[in-house]
């Protein structure tokens, strides 16, 4: 069996549902990264924009979805010297975020907000920043802790870690569909007011429109999957 160490798992989350889009499994690398954003790609519909992307500040976010939502061009020659080479630049509808979390001692004394892709005006206004809102990294740090709270595969020094990449890469896809059809999201419920039910629970595929009810573990087990 290949060695293969330490993983990590990029996430992606849709805050406005709380659904779990996307994971990968492999190294912190720019490589890892555009993987990762070429399965977020996938899953979008063609008449849908590109979303908002929101991140912590790690470099090869950018570098990846730079590489996915990015085409090559050649600067302008202004005939002195070589010819530029083509360079890689940005969509126009390209909108990404990040958030800079400066730390001393383990403690966090400044939190710097940056956009580095998209017209900023913009960008703020797609995220609530000009209603009273700010960027963060809330719901998918949130998403984040309840994977390691439910998967004991993510406990380190223990019995329960991951032998194998591939089912490593499994648990977590059991842990996507559980996440988005069976268990039911506090800040989703809406107020119904029948009788003695007050509130509706809903899931993250309930909020999406992908289900009208919450899944139960049987249901989501003996789902037929449809022929591609």
């Amino acid at each position: 069996m290949k060695e293969y160490g330490d993983v990590y798992s990029l996430t992606a989350i849709k805050p406005n549902t709380r659904l779990f889009l996307s994971h990968h499994e492999g190294k912190r690398t720019a490589e890892d990264c555009i993987e990762f954003f070429n399965d977020i790609e996938r899953r979008r519909a063609i008449d849908s924009p590109i979303p908002v992307f929101t991140s912590d500040n790690w470099d090869p976010f950018e570098e990846g979805l730079l590489s996915v939502y990015g085409f090559l061009e050649t600067p302008p020659y202004c005939g002195i010297g070589r010819k530029p080479d083509p360079i890689l630049v940005p969509y126009p509808n390209l909108k990404y975020a990040k958030v800079c979390k400066k730390r001393k001692n383990g403690r966090i004394i400044e939190v710097v907000q940056r956009i580095v892709y998209g017209d900023p005006i913009e960008v703020m206004k797609l995220l609530g920043v000009d209603s009273g809102g700010k960027i963060n990294t809330a719901y998918i740090e949130r998403l984040n802790l309840t994977i390691r709270n439910s998967l004991a595969r993510f406990v380190r020094k223990s019995m329960n870690c991951s032998k194998i990449l591939g089912r490593h890469t499994h648990a977590m896809n059991f842990f996507q569909a559980w996440y988005n059809f069976v268990k039911p999201h506090k800040s989703l419920r809406i107020r119904v007011d029948l009788g003695r039910k007050k509130w509706m629970k809903r899931t993250p595929a309930m909020a999406e429109g992908l289900t009208d009810h919450v899944w139960t573990i049987k249901e989501l087990m003996t789902f037929r999957m449809p022929i591609q």
